[in-house]
């Protein structure tokens, strides 16, 4: 890709405000890493006040530039009345608890977020842990304890319980619009997406982005089979009409439907993939995910840093549980507790 052609493609973090429906603003913010480079918040004006969706990382550059694009089209913090969350993710979630804190916004939350957020405000992350030692990831338990095993001094936690947990596909009737909320989980056990269908928009958030697949399973309360529950996720939206997508990462625009199938092509291939590295003798997750490419550009896994190579593990993981259930694969628990995978015979 030209130089010219990765400028364009990364276009869309450019900070501002940006109109992209009548009374609909996408708004950049920062992300504290080169990996996503932003979130995009949508604005909503609802008469007298506005609606977002997600809220950004809780930084001060993300705040600031927040409310220096709110003051451009003549809003402040104060005129916030609520923010739809689409998951719990940090970079979602947590400006919007940041800002209720001073300014009273009220904080909508997918129900199926609740066990990771209790998992969260518990501190707990021996789940996370177990799951990567039974994953085989033992080298990578030894650099996590080594890169973060010093005490971090003591702040207060940008994560609290929502005002709101919306179970199940429900409407969200503004003053301007009804939205409709519809579970799509994957990403995260408990990820919504909102609908805006007189306007036919589709605000994605994490579930279809245009140029990456999202990670799937990242949560203290890892369902059994999310890849499953992604994939089931997709074909749920290729039932509603096909939409103008509004992701929370990339540029607005574009068919969901015909993402929706891009993306579903991609893991159909991951999981051939992914099988491969089995029959070549991969034995464990971590062994699997070795062996594959990553990103766009097909990197090795040891050239990703630490964080990437602990949501590779876990993606590998992912597609190697759905393997087993379509029969192509076998698992095997050893008296350790790691899982061992096989071709089935």
């Amino acid at each position: 890709m030209s130089d010219g052609a990765v400028e364009a493609r990364h276009a869309w973090i450019e900070p501002g405000v940006f109109e992209v429906a009548p009374g609909v603003h996408r708004i950049p913010l920062p992300l504290p890493n080169d990996g996503l480079r932003a979130v995009n918040v949508y604005a909503i004006e609802d008469e007298d006040g506005l609606v977002l969706i997600d809220s950004g990382w809780a930084l001060d550059e993300a705040r600031g530039q927040l409310e220096s694009a709110l003051g451009q089209i003549g809003y402040g913090f104060e005129d916030i009345r609520r923010f739809l969350v689409t998951h719990v993710h940090r970079d979602h979630y947590t400006l919007a608890v940041t800002l209720r804190r001073t300014f009273g916004s009220q904080i909508s939350l997918g129900a199926g977020e609740q066990p990771s957020l209790d998992a969260i405000l518990a501190g707990d992350q021996e789940a996370e842990a177990e799951r990567l030692r039974r994953w085989g990831a033992g080298d990578l338990l030894a650099k996590l304890a080594e890169a973060y095993g010093g005490k971090a001094p003591k702040t207060r936690s940008p994560y609290e319980l929502p005002d709101e947990w919306l179970d199940g596909k429900v409407e969200v009737p503004l003053k301007s619009r009804t939205l409709l909320a519809v579970p799509t989980p994957g990403h995260t056990a408990g990820h919504l997406v909102f609908l805006d269908s007189a306007s036919s928009l589709l605000f994605s958030g994490d579930h279809i982005l245009p140029h990456i697949t999202p990670s799937i399973g990242v949560e203290p309360a890892r369902p059994e089979l999310p890849l499953r529950d992604y994939m089931d996720s997709l074909r749920l939206m290729q039932s509603y009409p096909d939409m103008r997508l509004l992701p929370a990462h990339g540029p607005v625009g574009g068919s969901s439907h015909s993402r929706i199938t891009e993306l579903l092509q991609h893991h159909e291939e991951r999981l051939e993939q992914t099988a491969g590295t089995i029959r070549d003798g991969a034995g464990t997750s971590y062994e699997a995910a070795l062996k594959l490419g990553w990103t766009r550009r097909n990197r090795d896994f040891a050239d990703m840093d630490l964080f990437n190579q602990v949501l590779a593990v876990g993606e590998t993981n992912a597609h190697l549980d759905v393997l087993v259930t379509r029969g192509v694969l076998t698992v095997t628990t050893h008296e350790d507790g790691i899982l061992e995978y096989a071709p089935a015979k």
